[in-house]
């Protein structure tokens, strides 16, 4: 759905002026102590510095940042997607290819104002937009830095990159915040979210996640640029032996809407603790890829990303 690239201005922009955004910033506060920001509702008190599922208390860790180009094109372009890091997860697969930073305490604890810094120093980069890489568990504080960045220019939109285990009472917080969300549709069966990341409720949660947020920001728009501005990008990894459910995600993608853009991944390989499950040893076979991106076709969707030359 290319466009003109004024179209959309980030969204953010019109809350600040108004205050709205720094109201939303006590909102998140509270959804942290007791901590209820996801779907684990651990219930630990982070602004006491206490730490839950996702290891995380009252500051925000950042693993890296900087551009990024081994993102989807529409979000790289010629300068890169902006990607800032962030270390824990809420959702701690077994299998992980980040579990260096998701899973230990790697990285900078910052405050608001650093990480407001951060922000704008990945504007001042060039880049086509803000990519937060992990948010979930940080959202209060991402909001916080956010309210700082925008006093000093940030206009950059922002890419919600995520692991689709969301809360919907927090992403109505962000509902007007974020530009494009990114999540991941890991699972569409119970059993394999249980026994790999301790979240049986991981289908049942991605789907009202998904469906939040893409009432939120609509299909994903593309600018004259080829740059996304708005809109929903979802991410499926194919697993070995069919354990993402393929052809099931598809269907609940095309209901959703005829043109979701998705972006079917095929670079699985055996992580962290995926020795734990003799079915993840191994990588995927190339038919397996290729049947999740027919079920996408046949499912109705036709921006399909990720289709590779085996």
């Amino acid at each position: 759905m290319p466009g003109n690239m004024d179209t959309f201005p980030p969204a953010y922009l019109h809350l600040a002026r108004s205050g709205e955004l720094a109201r939303r910033v006590e909102q998140a506060r509270r959804l942290q102590s007791p901590c209820r920001t996801c779907p684990r509702r651990c219930g630990v008190d982070r602004w006491q510095d206490e730490q839950g599922d996702c290891r995380t208390g009252k500051l925000a860790r950042v693993s890296s940042l900087g551009p990024h180009f081994g993102e989807e094109a529409c979000l790289v372009g010629r300068n890169g997607s902006g990607t800032v890091f962030f270390a824990g997860c809420n959702l701690n697969c077994d299998f992980c290819q980040n579990w260096d930073i998701s899973q230990s305490p790697a990285g900078q604890l910052v405050g608001a104002g650093e990480l407001a810094r951060m922000f704008l120093h990945i504007q001042s980069l060039g880049c086509h937009n803000l990519n937060l890489v992990t948010p979930t568990h940080v959202t209060a504080q991402i909001l916080q830095a956010l309210v700082l960045a925008v006093e000093q220019g940030l206009v950059l939109p922002i890419v919600y990159n995520c692991g689709g285990y969301e809360s919907v009472e927090t992403l109505r917080l962000l509902d007007g915040v974020v530009d494009i969300y990114m999540p991941d549709l890991k699972f569409t069966d119970e059993e394999p979210a249980r026994r790999f990341c301790q979240a049986a409720d991981y289908p049942r949660v991605v789907r009202a996640a998904v469906t939040e947020m893409h009432r939120q920001v609509g299909d994903l728009f593309i600018d004259d640029r080829g740059i996304a501005r708005r809109g929903l990008l979802v991410r499926h990894l194919v697993l070995p032996e069919n354990l993402a459910g393929s052809r099931q995600a598809a269907a609940f993608l095309a209901d959703l809407s005829p043109h979701t853009y998705v972006n079917v991944m095929a670079q699985y390989r055996p992580c962290h603790r995926a020795d734990r499950h003799p079915e993840l040893t191994r990588s995927i076979f190339a038919a397996e890829h290729r049947q999740a991106v027919e079920a996408m076709r046949t499912a109705g969707l036709t921006r399909i990303d990720g289709a590779v030359p085996w």
